[in-house]
């Protein structure tokens, strides 16, 4: 287990509510080179609680959605403009 385990394991979570039908989440990959490992596609009104570990290092959202973080709530804006 690697030293920072303790920091993945218990890493920030993220919630995305989908406000449209086809919302996609990815998870992209830490390391030297990000690929994406994770995709979701989300209805209106679902929501994906998803959480930062030590394979997961960032979090795309596409389409129109509410991201709930530690930080605050994030409005995504709609690709269908």
């Amino acid at each position: 287990m690697s030293e920072n385990a303790y920091e993945y394991k218990n890493g920030d979570y993220v919630v995305v509510k989908a406000l449209e039908n086809g919302v996609n989440v990815i998870g992209l990959t830490r390391g030297k080179d990000t690929k994406l490992h994770h995709t979701e596609k989300l209805d209106s009104g679902e929501v994906l609680l998803a959480q930062f570990t030590e394979v997961t290092s960032a979090i795309k959202v596409r389409g129109k959605a509410e991201i709930y973080t530690k930080f605050g709530v994030i409005i995504s804006e709609s690709q269908n403009k």
